[in-house]
């Protein structure tokens, strides 16, 4: 007799389905598992056996094989231990194969019988009802971001036992409601964002105009200027989420297992100078999300640039330009999505007082030019705006902030303005390609004039010509105006 439950893994950024098939033979009691599985899955024999004895079922005293097929697909994680206890209870006779024959199952299991979420739950779901399949039974704790994915019916347990029983039909298990996907955005009142920070109007400027972008920003400056604490401010100025960017979010969140639940705001990632490679653009031994994919969608923080070493800064290069990081292994090669806002922090010197009024720098000429050469130029030309963050004056931070609230709302507009422009095109002004640039932006004589002048004096590449373009449209998209102006062409080339 053969036993057969259908199942899904997650496989980089998709998934994959995966048919538990089990066999049952006379001879002496043995149970192995087969089809390229790694030690956490081949674990599952004792969590399985344990599982089953402790929820009142039999465990075969003779020969048990289960495959796991294609065997071709590496398999990892605990997402197969509930298929491999239920193919076990078809071959034992403790429950009928057409009991399971129009369900998947995903699921890790309890010694003593309860289920524990498994990540990548989203992939799981998608994978499952591309390939046709209505019902999804899974551990409860993940029912809640498995519900994100539109018709398939979601069935939460909570043990071995309790499936059992609705398998049956003796105790009914209600199919999970579909989650509230509403615009729920940041947690905190968006006005807070730089309502508390004095002075620094023309930084806070640019911030606002990042924002309302998703351009790349540099701050630059002393100790003490409120470079991280303008940086932090973007959180409560990022809109709110669609019901499309909300699962995309959650997906990246629950493959890393950072998060069993529904992620409901924008994610702000701020990893330390001493983060690895593999930390930072993805992969290990696995090729899971690394922090620029986890940031998908929200704002990478880099506090100290030049603290990084040059290799990690270099990597950005290219998830920069594509919003894309493709991570190959020998055996996998999985691409994810990196549509992030990066916001770099740096001191003008080692010691960081080069150019303040107030403080002498006690570095030398080799010390500031080695310091500042930690950013190559090909990094730098991919930054969108660059501004100098001076230090406040004493007098300044007493006065209370200049900054209005509806500074939110603005931003929403003008992200509107891009949706409506560009359609499913792409979503930011950052997003442009110099085709699409041609295509939806015209600039008038005057503004090609500042433009041609100004690449002529400044020297800049083909690159910074096509990031000043963006910019000014982003200042024009602010300032509600259709078309770019020459002051938003002169003040998108100060941020250069």
């Amino acid at each position: 007799m053969i036993s057969r439950i259908v199942t899904a893994i997650p496989y980089g950024y998709e998934g994959r389905i995966v048919e538990v098939e089990g066999d049952r033979k006379k001879g002496l009691p043995r149970f192995n598992i087969v089809g390229m599985a790694n030690k956490t899955v081949t674990e599952a024999t004792e969590r399985v056996r344990s599982a089953l004895t402790s929820s009142g079922f039999s465990f075969p005293d003779d020969r048990v094989i289960i495959n796991l097929a294609p065997a071709e697909l590496s398999k990892d994680g605990s997402f197969l231990d509930l298929p491999i206890a239920l193919s076990i209870l078809i071959l034992s006779k403790q429950l009928l194969a057409s009991d399971v024959s129009d369900a998947a199952f995903v699921g890790e299991l309890s010694l003593d019988g309860h289920l524990r979420p498994v990540r990548g739950i989203i992939n799981i779901a998608e994978t499952l009802k591309s390939a046709g399949y209505k019902k999804l039974f899974l551990p409860s704790s993940n029912a809640g971001q498995a519900s994100l994915v539109n018709d398939i019916e979601i069935f939460p347990v909570d043990t071995l036992l309790n499936l059992i029983l609705h398998l049956k039909h003796q105790r009914p298990i209600k199919p999970y409601r579909h989650a509230d996907v509403k615009n729920t955005g940041t947690e905190e009142p968006s006005q807070e964002g730089l309502s508390h920070i004095r002075g620094q109007e023309l930084a806070k400027r640019a911030l606002v105009i990042a924002v309302a972008g998703h351009h790349n920003l540099l701050l630059s400056g002393p100790p003490g200027s409120g470079k991280t604490l303008l940086a932090r401010a973007s959180v409560n100025l990022l809109p709110d989420l669609t019901p499309e960017e909300q699962i995309s979010i959650t997906k990246l969140h629950s493959l890393a297992g950072l998060s069993n639940t529904i992620v409901t705001h924008r994610p702000f990632r701020s990893p330390h100078h001493s983060t690895s490679m593999p930390a930072l653009v993805g992969g290990g031994s696995k090729t899971i999300p690394g922090e620029i994919s986890l940031a998908h969608l929200g704002v990478l923080f880099l506090d100290e640039l030049p603290e990084y070493p040059r290799s990690i800064l270099e990597s950005l290069r290219q998830p920069l330009e594509d919003r894309t990081i493709t991570i190959a292994r020998a055996h996998e090669k999985s691409t994810y999505p990196a549509d992030f806002m990066l916001i770099g922090t740096m001191n003008p010197c080692p010691c960081g007082f080069y150019g303040d009024p107030t403080h002498e720098c006690t570095c030398t000429p080799a010390q500031i030019n080695l310091y500042q050469k930690k950013l190559s130029g090909p990094l730098l030309d991919r930054i969108d705006l660059r501004v100098n963050v001076e230090r406040v004056k004493n007098e300044e931070l007493i006065e209370p902030a200049n900054t209005t609230v509806d500074v939110k709302n603005n931003i929403t507009e003008a992200l509107s303005l891009q949706r409506q422009r560009y359609g499913n095109n792409c979503t930011y002004n950052s997003s442009l390609s110099s085709q699409d640039i041609n295509h939806y932006i015209t600039l008038t004589p005057p503004v090609k004039r500042i433009l041609s002048s100004a690449c002529d004096n400044l020297d800049l590449s083909a690159r910074s010509y096509f990031k000043v373009i963006k910019v000014a449209r982003t200042i024009a998209d602010l300032a509600n105006e259709p078309t770019i102006l020459p002051e938003h062409i002169t003040e998108a080339l100060t941020f250069r």
